[in-house]
């Protein structure tokens, strides 16, 4: 059976200049852009003009990847503090924020989803459910990705969590890559697995986004307001993107013979549920059932997500153990610590003043209505994770300006922060997304593939807000 890793190599070995090109301008541009900030004479306070520069260089290193994200932030903020632009604690005031030790508890969520076989058994027990045949098994795929979105806050999980179903699958009738049933099932899983979890408040960048907004609007975000603002684009999204793969990919094999008894065979390895899997479930549904309700509690999200991934570390209690804390990637969460401590650092100093002006002063002649702001919104941040790629690094550096600008002009800046965040999840090239890469790199579909399917997946969505944004969300307080 084929796995990741035998489809990543030749992935990176075909792209391997153009990052090391990408890489080479970045790194002189990531130089030199600060230092002709630093010392440009802008009418600006020194401070601000200080900022801004060392700011510009957590920026482009972002854009073009020089470094990984969380150390080219955690490098802004020592620069922020021993080049005097700030003190210690405002310097590094990201990392007392909320949503950091919200994305902290997400990373232990879905660790203990994955480590204890959770998040596998419930893949193959929805795949079973669906019954056989193609259209089926795709629609499988999409309803395993939205359940996972509440159980495992990874896109990147999640793609290695359904990919190991789909090669099984794909070993079992027989047909591989260049095969269209092979194409629509990778195709599905990971656009799907990218697009689905901004519509709850899970990964990192929705955390990252919810956490901007509540800064910049001084609104709180609970996360079943977050759940029930997308559900309508959740549902349609599902229903949607299921349909246009079965018409896109039309199998060579409809009835896919042997695919039940291959979930069977899968579920019968794993045995009968273990106590590993029966307390990650219960931990998970108690914080869910709290989020969902936490308009009537008024429990902070963050502090229900961060106490069951505490709950699931506790010996005894919980399924985590020490190694699996070791070997936990803390990056998203520097990363996230960082980005709000830039945002913070630009607000204080009044360089994000500055900011707002060129990066969205062309927006305002056309803010003419509520449908225009939802377009304009959503259009302009889609074109713009394009440019930036990394979604994460899009939103940091692109809300707390936006929110400043709705502000200023009277415009009301909590569902357009919404919209902008929500923009993030649309995608059509590969390298916007470590999602994308990640189901990418199995080898199943091409850039071509993406582009079709995430361009006619983000025209529905933008037609779908201009329904939403204007006459539902007031109804349930999103105005």
């Amino acid at each position: 059976m084929p796995t990741a890793i035998d489809q990543t190599f030749p992935v990176h070995a075909a792209e391997s200049s153009s990052i090391s090109y990408r890489k080479l301008t970045g790194s002189i541009l990531s130089v030199a852009i600060p230092v002709a900030l630093w010392f440009a004479p802008l009418h600006l306070e020194v401070t601000a003009k200080h900022a801004l520069a060392i700011s510009a260089f957590m920026i482009v290193a972002w854009i073009f990847e020089v470094m990984p994200h969380a150390l080219a932030g955690l490098i802004g903020c020592y620069l922020y503090w021993a080049l005097g632009v700030a003190k210690f604690p405002q310097a590094f005031s990201g990392f007392a924020d909320d949503a950091t030790w919200f994305v902290f508890g997400a990373v232990l969520f879905g660790t203990m989803a994955t480590k204890s076989g959770l998040a596998r058994r419930i893949a193959y027990l929805v795949m079973g459910r669906v019954g056989p045949g193609y259209s089926r098994l795709l629609l499988g795929f999409v309803l395993t990705s939205f359940v996972l979105t509440f159980l495992v806050p990874s896109g990147i999980a999640c793609i290695v969590i359904k990919s190991t179903v789909a090669l099984g699958f794909i070993e079992v009738i027989g047909l591989g890559r260049g095969s269209n049933n092979g194409r629509g099932m990778f195709i599905t899983l990971t656009y799907t697995a990218g697009a689905l979890d901004k519509m709850v408040i899970a990964g990192p960048s929705v955390i990252l986004g919810r956490g901007l907004i509540e800064k910049g609007t001084g609104v709180a975000i609970p996360y079943s307001l977050w759940f029930w603002a997308f559900l309508p684009i959740s549902l349609v999204t599902i229903l949607f993107i299921w349909r246009l793969a079965v018409w896109m990919y039309p199998p060579e094999q409809v009835a896919l013979s042997g695919g039940n008894q291959f979930v069977h065979d899968e579920l019968a390895k794993m045995g009968p549920w273990t106590g590993a899997e029966k307390k990650a479930l219960a931990i998970m549904l108690l914080a869910i059932a709290l989020w969902m309700t936490d308009m009537l509690h008024h429990l902070s999200p963050v502090l229900i997500g961060l106490g069951a991934g505490l709950l699931g570390a506790i010996p005894g209690i919980g399924v985590l153990e020490s190694d699996d804390l070791r070997k936990t990637n803390y990056l998203p969460v520097f990363f996230v610590a960082a980005s709000l401590s830039m945002g913070n650092i630009l607000v204080q100093t009044k360089a994000l003043a500055a900011m707002i002006g060129v990066m969205f002063g062309w927006m305002q002649p056309l803010m003419v209505n509520i449908f225009a702001q939802t377009q304009v919104a959503y259009w302009a941040a889609f074109l713009y994770h394009i440019l930036l790629g990394n979604e994460l690094a899009m939103l940091a550096t692109s809300l707390p300006g936006l929110l400043a600008f709705a502000t200023a002009h009277g415009i009301h800046p909590l569902p357009l922060g919404m919209v902008w965040g929500f923009a993030a999840g649309g995608k059509i090239f590969v390298y916007q997304s470590a999602v994308m890469i990640a189901g990418y790199s199995y080898g199943y579909f091409d850039g071509k593939d993406l582009i079709k399917v995430g361009t006619l997946v983000t025209l529905v969505q933008g037609v779908l807000l201009l329904i939403l944004v204007p006459f539902y969300w007031p109804l349930i307080g999103i105005h």
